[in-house]
């Protein structure tokens, strides 16, 4: 998914969303992944702890609808051209699919901030992630890839296999690991 591969149906809703067990600061279908997913945030989070690193889910699905919400209200607050390197135009969203989250360190350090990337929960994830089968889906300085700004909260899964193999060829973004052309903005 990227700004050049939507979704289809537009309105795609995952079949087998569950709520993992895992500290949720999120509420409603925020607090939801696909049952892969689930499962594998589920075994990072308690290697997190066990490493003493606080992890929480701060955002998970999220649908079309509450998308279209989302993104409408970057676009009243930012503009287009601004929030459409900050949020998924609808239909375009990785939340959608329940394969991404967004995660935080349950204390509201640098939520959703730049400086989130030098948290310990931040830190852990881009160290460890692999190991789990999640990548950081919009890395440091490689927005002319993925389209958007650095989220080192943002997470993907993709498989340990590829998200170990993306780190030991010291590939950053999906685009280039699959041979996508770069989607810095929409057709």
């Amino acid at each position: 998914m990227n700004k050049h591969r939507p979704l289809k149906p537009a309105d795609y809703v995952p079949a087998d969303l569950v709520r993992p067990t895992v500290a949720i600061s999120a509420a409603g279908e925020a607090a939801l992944l696909n049952g892969t997913t689930a499962a594998a945030a589920e075994a990072m989070f308690a290697a997190a702890a066990q490493d003493g690193v606080a992890m929480v889910l701060a955002s998970g699905y999220r649908s079309y609808s509450t998308q279209v919400t989302t993104y409408n209200g970057y676009v009243a607050a930012r503009g287009q051209a601004d929030a459409d390197t900050a949020s998924a135009r609808p239909g375009h969203s990785e939340h959608q699919t329940g394969w991404a989250f967004d995660i935080g360190d349950g204390g509201g350090a640098c939520s959703f901030q730049p400086c989130f990337a030098e948290q310990p929960a931040a830190t852990w994830a881009k160290a460890n992630g692999h190991r789990f089968g999640f990548v950081v889906r919009y890395p440091w300085m490689l927005h002319p890839i993925t389209g958007y700004y650095y989220e080192p909260w943002h997470l993907r899964y993709v498989g340990v296999e590829a998200a170990t193999d993306m780190l030991n060829r010291g590939i950053g973004t999906l685009e280039e690991y699959f041979g996508l052309e770069a989607a810095p903005g929409y057709p």
